[in-house]
């Protein structure tokens, strides 16, 4: 029996993983499958990553949205097993996963291996620091459920202070300072929604009463970009567009700052403006995982990807591939690679199921070519902008608006469709629709 090993349940990985156990797993105990499809991540369940700026803003309770990896491998036919990777033996074709600890730090279950015949890689990425003084100390990355619920109670917290505080004294001749500011570094496609999503949430708070601070004037949000621009890997058009709205809603912008150190509560620029950040966070960029640079000698690249060609699979190791943020692959006609981003995940996983088959009737393997259908950005409560690209309008248009957020909407729709089929998707839906209807807009507690 051929032995999958899918390492990292993020977009990618679940959806693999969900198809492979569809295909060759068996949901019934009696019957035999025609493969063993195996599932390792070190979190219990799963969470779409473009929506932890919402929960970090309070839009989104994750506990709703949250898919436990068990429940998953049940109904579709493959096995979880709950670890962090920590070892890679290439020649025994054996992969090494460390304890898994409880609350307290006591080990549940032991460190184990598991051996495979294919073994994919997805574990995502992580933020990247840049080694930049203070900034991984004093800052909140948004990589997990925990460090986005970890900056909400902040938040709150930090309103509910802010109101019984004297406010600065006004200095003549300088424009008056918000009570509380937000800073977020990188206006990266994290940084701008997030921004967006919590001048909402500003409002929502202060409209059930945990603060009497004026959501717009009092509660200050500062945007940091080192680039000329924001959202850099966008077309400009659509950094423009996004930058009007941002404006209007009262973030600031601030672009060509180069963050030189993060303290406490305040932020110190290359150009020497001092910042002040009563919260940080930190979305300046991303980097592959340490652990890959350490699995038996897998080639990577300068940002820890691994680097693979164009069947997915890595350089050195046919029986191993590499999909998602922690692959570095080639995009033919385009000076990057293949971008990191959910639809790279979800086109790459809908790739690698196809080329799995032809791998068991030992075929030769097709090469993946990444298609971008265009980018979209939440702007949460007020609109959504982007650019739809290639084959789905024949070429490129930018779009906002009612529209656009439809788009956007639709994404996330698209990736509960690819776990649970198209029928479960329209329930979640509708059942998403009543939640939001019987609850409060933001998270209160």
């Amino acid at each position: 029996m051929h032995r999958f090993i899918i390492v990292g349940g993020g977009a990618g990985g679940l959806e693999l993983a969900t198809r492979l156990g569809d295909r060759y797993g068996s949901t019934d105990p009696k019957k035999t499958p025609h493969a063993q499809v195996t599932l390792i991540d070190r979190n219990p369940t799963h969470i779409w990553k473009p929506l932890l700026h919402e929960v970090a803003a309070g839009s989104m309770d994750p506990f709703t949205q949250e898919l436990e990896y068990a429940a998953q491998a049940l109904w579709h036919g493959f096995e979880f097993a709950q670890g962090e990777l920590i070892g890679l033996d290439r020649a025994a074709k054996r992969v090494t996963i460390g304890p898994l600890l409880d609350d307290e730090a006591g080990e549940l279950i032991p460190q184990r291996e598991f051996d495979y015949d294919t073994l994919v890689i997805s574990i995502g990425s992580t933020t990247h620091f840049f080694g930049v003084a203070g900034a991984q100390e004093n800052s909140i990355a948004l990589d997990t459920v925990g460090q986005a619920e970890l900056f909400r109670k902040r938040l709150i917290a930090a309103c509910m202070r802010a109101e019984h505080r004297a406010p600065d004294p006004v200095i003549e001749g300088q424009p008056e300072q918000p009570r509380i500011q937000v800073a977020i570094v990188g206006a990266g496609a994290t940084g701008v929604e997030l921004s967006a999503e919590l001048r909402n949430t500003a409002q929502v708070l202060s409209a059930y009463g945990l603060h009497k601070l004026d959501p717009k004037h009092d509660i200050g949000i500062a945007l940091i970009e080192a680039g000329p621009r924001i959202l850099p890997a966008l077309q400009e058009r659509v950094s423009t567009a996004t930058a009007e709205l941002l404006n209007k809603v009262g973030v600031r912008l601030m672009t060509g700052e180069t963050v030189a150190e993060v303290s406490r509560d305040s932020i110190r620029t290359a150009s020497g403006k001092i910042i002040r950040a009563d919260l940080t966070v930190w979305a300046a960029g991303i980097k592959a995982p340490p652990v890959l640079a350490n699995l038996d000698g897998l080639p990577t690249n300068r940002l820890g990807q691994l680097v693979v060609r164009r069947t997915l699979q890595t350089e050195i190791d046919d029986n191993i591939f590499a999909i998602g943020d922690c692959a570095a692959c080639a995009w033919p006609g385009n000076e990057r690679n293949v971008p990191p981003r959910a639809q790279a995940a979800h086109q790459q996983a809908s790739f690698l199921m196809k080329s799995l088959a032809r791998r068991l009737e030992g075929k030769a393997l097709p090469e993946y070519t990444y298609r971008d259908f265009g980018s979209l950005v939440s702007l949460g409560h007020y609109s959504a902008v982007g650019n739809l690209m290639g084959g789905l309008i024949g070429g490129n248009m930018l779009i906002e608006g009612l529209f656009a957020r439809f788009m956007y909407m639709s994404l996330y729709r698209l990736h509960i469709a690819a776990l649970h089929g198209y029928p479960r998707m329209v329930l979640d839906t509708f059942a998403h629709w009543l939640r939001r209807s019987t609850a409060p807009r933001v998270k209160l507690h």
